[in-house]
């Protein structure tokens, strides 16, 4: 008996169940692994691959981690033997639309309960950025979100950070309170004396305004430290 391995076969040579875009009609979208998914952007592998296995390729070469292939640019993505402009273009654009898809969940004024709330609020504005940028939410009384802003841009190791910018942003939005947020694209969560100091001067000037500080996470890739949770705040 012959056993043919499935690799060496085109994608058009596979059961008709086991081809991504024919598993996606007979069984949904939430059936397909996400090298699947990323095989239909791709659309096609080459004569000795087939676009699954590329996908696998891709994937590994992320650690088969999604955030982190969304911190891929173009050129990484070009580096894949097989990956020319046009699919890196397809698979960094599809990543961006997931991206953007998190953040229309805002219009509906979600309410922050607890430091993970508002993780995930924050986290899809900086977790895939190279260098560093410093963000706030801006809640009414009922802690629902007002906005989402950013303050700053730097680079990879800090940001600068302007007082009289976070309170003008909270002031002109009639905020009752804000939590601070940043990332540190080296992955290390924990904060600096810089981090600490400049969260104890906003806390301050916050009393002095009656907006209250309720927390300052630091974000790093798919994790997060928060300064209320671990009461240093």
């Amino acid at each position: 008996m012959t056993v043919y391995n499935k690799n060496n076969l085109t994608i058009k040579a596979w059961a008709e169940e086991d081809r991504p875009r024919e598993k996606l009609l007979l069984k949904g979208k939430s059936s397909l692994s996400d090298a699947e998914l990323i095989a239909i952007l791709l659309g096609s592998g080459s004569r000795n691959e087939t676009a699954v296995s590329l996908a696998q390729r891709v994937l590994k070469g992320a650690d088969n981690n999604l955030n982190q292939l969304g911190r891929a640019s173009l050129t990484d993505l070009m580096q894949y033997k097989g990956i020319g402009e046009a699919k890196a273009i397809s698979i960094a654009a599809a990543l961006e639309l997931g991206r953007r898809r998190r953040l229309t969940d805002v219009k509906e004024r979600p309410q922050i309960t607890s430091s993970k709330d508002a993780y995930e609020l924050l986290a899809v504005q900086v977790e895939d950025l190279p260098h560093e940028e410093f963000w706030i939410l801006l809640l009414n009384r009922a802690n629902r979100v007002i906005a989402r802003e950013q303050i700053s841009a730097g680079g990879i190791a800090g940001t600068v950070v302007d007082p009289k910018v976070i309170f003008n942003k909270a002031l002109s939005h009639l905020a009752s309170s804000i939590i601070l947020c940043h990332n540190h694209p080296s992955g290390n969560l924990r904060p600096s004396q810089a981090d600490r100091a400049i969260t104890k001067k906003l806390k301050e000037a916050g009393k002095l305004l009656d907006i209250a500080v309720l927390d300052h996470l630091i974000i790093a890739g798919n994790r997060y430290y928060s300064f209320a949770d671990e009461s240093i705040l």
